[in-house]
């Protein structure tokens, strides 16, 4: 595969160009505007922001932003994470200059009409009803905001009820203000359109954009407490979550972290968690562990669904397993399968256009740069036994783990 070319504007704004030879082209405007960035008074509004931000333009109703790329076929979307806000498209590649002008119309002219404000609130009230219907969705929000508890990093991106209904028109505008600027922007194409003709069309579409953030809310994450709650939220099968912290994205041990993690309970069926729990035991459909850094913080935790009676069994025995991993070396050629695993997972991953585009997109964001696939594989190659129990000692330590379990009602 080709490398995509990385580039940054005389006004701060970034791009990664990645050429592929496909009829279909993917774009995506990534703002570091997450929930994070938040005022603790408006949590939620990057969220709201983000169904808002299509409902119209100073030259576009409402219906004629969301048609602009359906009536071609093609698909607009957008969502938001704790860390980054992203307007994305995909679309034949004859109407890629349509895509760059309707996106950039979005980011730099959005009106916000009031009626449509009632409209949106409406809708993700649903959607907080829809996810509170949801045990296996709420559990992992509600770890994170046990994890984090009072910091931006907690809260629950879609927000709560009772602030959704006091957001208004200025709040939006103030956002879009602060954060939808060149210096706070990547913009991430795949496609079968030259470098330099995305390059000059987007120079002209976003020429009317502030070049400077005005400001950054975010603060540090310190002080976590580990805790052991119990709550009674399940209706028809039990849940929980076990995990700690972990490295920042900006953490040199990151990729270990990702290897030991895709280890315990990656999304293959081989992972040590999946054979122990259900191949093994036969007491849970699921399990899964997750490593997910931050800026300057991460987390990992390790998900399991079962039934009531079993839960308990199932915990004691993913704790005896990340024990395990804190007293056992792995051995080389256990190790040696495991790094392949990984980099066959990752050329999996990158075999679908608008997967790279969204890849590429986040990874600018994040580090100023993209790795090549041979930088990448190299890393996992350097990460050695001795590192995944270091790293497991140092962040699966029993005083330092937490537990949130979601019951039977």
């Amino acid at each position: 595969m080709n490398e995509p070319t990385c580039y940054e504007f005389p006004s701060g704004l970034r791009l990664v160009h990645h050429h592929k030879t496909s009829d279909v082209g993917h774009l995506g405007f990534f703002f570091r505007a997450g929930s994070r960035y938040e005022n603790n008074k408006k949590v939620g509004l990057a969220h709201f922001l983000e169904h808002c931000v299509f409902k119209g333009t100073q030259k576009r109703n409402a219906i004629q932003t969301i048609s602009r790329i359906d009536e071609v076929g093609g698909e607009l979307n957008a969502y938001t994470a704790k860390e980054e806000l992203c307007l994305h498209a995909s679309f034949p590649k004859e109407h890629t200059f349509r895509a760059i002008e309707l996106l950039s119309d979005i980011a730099t002219n959005p009106t916000f009409p009031d009626n449509e404000l009632v409209k949106e609130k409406g809708i993700i009230l649903d959607e907080i009803n829809s996810y509170l219907d949801s045990p296996y969705d709420k559990i992992f929000d509600d770890f994170e905001e046990e994890l984090f508890k009072g910091h931006a990093l907690g809260n629950n991106i879609l927000g709560k009820k009772e602030g959704l209904n006091n957001f208004t028109k200025s709040d939006l505008e103030s956002f879009v203000q602060s954060y939808f600027t060149k210096d706070n922007l990547v913009i991430s194409f795949v496609g079968d359109v030259p470098f330099n003709k995305v390059v000059k069309s987007l120079e002209k579409y976003l020429d009317k954009m502030p070049n400077k953030r005005v400001n950054d809310s975010s603060e540090k994450f310190i002080n976590y407490q580990p805790f052991n709650v119990i709550r009674k939220e399940a209706n028809y099968q039990a849940h929980a979550i076990i995990g700690g912290m972990a490295p920042s994205y900006k953490d040199e041990e990151r990729i270990s972290m990702t290897l030991l993690m895709n280890i315990l309970g990656g999304p293959a069926l081989n992972s040590s968690l999946n054979i122990l729990l259900r191949e093994k035991h036969v007491l849970a459909y699921g399990v899964e562990a997750n490593y997910v850094p931050y800026a300057d913080i991460g987390f990992w935790q390790v998900y399991v669904g079962s039934e009531s009676k079993n839960l308990r069994k199932a915990i004691a025995l993913i704790k005896k397993e990340l024990q395990k991993m804190q007293k056992t070396t792995i051995s080389n050629a256990k190790l040696k399968k495991a790094k392949q695993q990984l980099k066959g997972q990752m050329a999996l991953s990158m075999d679908s256009n608008s997967g790279l585009m969204h890849g590429f997109g986040k990874s600018f964001l994040a580090f100023g740069q993209i790795d090549t696939i041979q930088q990448i594989h190299n890393s996992i190659d350097g990460i050695s036994a001795e590192q995944l129990k270091s790293l497991a000692e140092k962040y699966m330590d029993p005083s330092q783990v937490s537990i949130l379990e979601f019951d039977i009602k």
